[in-house]
């Protein structure tokens, strides 16, 4: 059941769900969660098993304010104080010390915790009602089954899981890609995850190097996201240079009978087959971020066997968009 974001009555309804244990389809501005009352354990166990979601893959939690993390946080350090105070409300997570004995089961019985404040309006309007009513926070992965494309979409949601859940309708996604995530938990700001804030800015917000995963030990904390193989179609995607792509559609013939294949690329391409599914690829890393789920999830839709996906630029300002499609193409 789709509902109108927008409307008082809609929120109510969704705060009742969740009290209730229910799931709710909540939008932000990376994509679509699918949340629960992150203080309960029935209703987070509920979460895994509709996603199909392995219960040592942790879930971020998502709180109204800065201030609302300090029931999740038993400590924020300097550093991740100065990141929320320029990113929250944003595309950023933050992994922190849990509080013992809270959001055990979100927290996948890490001693750690993966803590946003979303920008969406919806999500702030939901979020806030909770706290109103007492919940302290959402527990909201990805709405879609485990290892598959990001919902962007109210109707993405619907498609996942059917009428029966609650979804609040936000609109498309602004972002398009899921959140930032920094490791705050280990005295210097760790990347675990790429997204839209990108490293120069992390940086001159927090005031310290980032660091990357593999620097330290493997004791890293899981984070959402993180596994090689994730955000996969159903079709099988591989990444190509331009000159790889243009080389394999020369193969083809400009005459050939191509259905099942689905070109999504920058560069102008020549002799594309008859039967191909071709969309260009913005020029620029937040456009193409913003729609690449949905052109993912349309490639499905229309009955795409293989996709062949122009490999981004190496700067860093694409690094959220490569990330998602070199695991996309791990998962084929």
């Amino acid at each position: 059941m789709i509902l109108d974001g927008a409307r008082a009555q809609s929120i109510e309804q969704a705060v009742h769900a969740l009290r209730e244990g229910a799931l709710v389809g909540l939008p932000t501005e990376t994509v679509y969660g699918l949340a629960a009352d992150a203080d309960n354990p029935a209703a987070v166990a509920a979460v895994f098993a509709t996603k199909g979601r392995p219960s040592d893959h942790p879930l971020i939690v998502h709180v109204p304010d800065a201030a609302a993390a300090t029931h999740f946080a038993a400590e924020v350090p300097a550093f991740a104080r100065a990141l929320m105070d320029v990113f929250w409300p944003g595309p950023l997570t933050l992994v922190l010390p849990r509080r013992a004995g809270v959001a055990e089961a979100a927290a996948a019985g890490q001693p750690s915790i993966g803590l946003r404040c979303p920008a969406h309006p919806v999500a702030q309007a939901l979020l806030r009602a909770c706290a109103a009513a007492g919940l302290h926070g959402l527990a909201a992965p990805s709405a879609n089954r485990f290892g598959r494309v990001s919902p962007t979409t109210a109707a993405h949601v619907r498609d996942e899981f059917g009428d029966t859940l609650l979804v609040l309708d936000g609109g498309p996604c602004a972002v398009g890609i899921e959140s930032t995530i920094i490791d705050a938990t280990r005295g210097a700001p760790v990347l675990l995850r790429p997204g839209q804030i990108g490293r120069a800015a992390i940086e001159a917000a927090c005031g310290e190097r980032l660091r990357e995963r593999d620097a330290f030990a493997t004791d890293a904390p899981r984070a959402s996201g993180t596994l090689a193989a994730h955000y996969a179609p159903n079709a099988r995607l591989r990444l190509m240079s331009a000159r790889e792509l243009q080389a394999g559609l020369d193969l083809l013939g400009a005459d050939a009978q191509c259905a099942g294949l689905a070109v999504y690329a920058r560069s102008p391409l020549q002799r594309v087959a008859t039967g191909v599914l071709l969309r260009r690829m913005p020029d620029d890393a937040e456009a193409t971020a913003q729609q690449l789920f949905a052109v993912l999830r349309d490639f499905d839709a229309q009955g795409a066997r293989l996709i062949w996906v122009e490999s981004p630029p190496e700067s860093g300002d694409w690094d959220g968009v490569r990330d998602r499609l070199q695991r996309a193409a791990a998962a084929g």
